[in-house]
């Protein structure tokens, strides 16, 4: 089974360098970021863990909690936070997830569920599709699911972006256009007929198209 946009996404208990958490259980009422890494001290994982630690009061005040994965046990990433801290000017600030036995890669599709071992001995490029960011709602399903490759770094501001637009057509029936970005103008959502339009948009809207509805964003 492939993990898909809706799906639920997995539970899971796992150590981390905050205590051990249940992952729902830690989620609550919040969205969630987790973002993997196929391996400590990698050098691009380094720069992105240093700043999603610097842009963390962005996802707090969207009541988004960040966490983090490593294909490593979480004594590796107590260490490696001091590399972090030193050569990226912020040490993690959210928690980092050890998987030394892989459960949680598997769970998440990022490594063959059929794989046997452990992180032991094993290198970036043998976990190099731990490298995946999955935007989480408060219903638990699967919103958002990104994967890179280990030579190019994350857009973290891109998930904001992303999810400033979830957050927005989760709560109005609009959805946004090409580039948008917070206070920009969107568009009606094709499931609003032009009658129930009227009703919330009594001022009308632009329409190059009969298709293409285009509205100031709703409070």
């Amino acid at each position: 089974m492939t993990l898909r946009i809706g799906d639920t996404a997995p539970d899971f208990e796992a150590d981390t360098t905050t205590g051990r958490i249940r992952f729902h259980q830690w989620l609550g009422d919040s969205w969630g970021v987790l973002f993997s890494h196929p391996k400590d001290f990698t050098p691009v994982c380094t720069t992105e863990l240093g700043y999603m630690a610097r842009i963390k009061p962005d996802f707090d005040k969207r009541n988004v909690k960040i966490i983090g994965l490593s294909v490593d046990p979480v004594g590796n990433h107590a260490k490696w936070a001091d590399d972090i801290k030193e050569t990226q000017g912020y040490a993690p600030n959210y928690p980092m997830i050890g998987d030394p036995d892989l459960k949680v890669a598997k769970l998440y599709e990022m490594l063959p569920a059929e794989l046997s071992g452990t992180s032991e001995g094993r290198t970036p490029a043998d976990n190099q599709t731990v490298r995946t960011v999955f935007v989480i709602g408060p219903d638990k399903k699967i919103k958002l699911i990104l994967v890179y490759p280990m030579t190019t770094g994350r857009n973290f501001d891109e998930v904001l972006r992303v999810i400033d637009s979830l957050q927005l057509t989760a709560k109005h029936k609009v959805a946004t256009p090409v580039n948008w970005k917070q206070g920009e103008d969107v568009i009606i959502a094709g499931s609003v007929s032009d009658e129930d339009a009227r009703k919330q948009y009594p001022s009308g809207w632009k329409a190059p198209r009969p298709y293409i509805r285009i509205v100031p964003q709703p409070k």
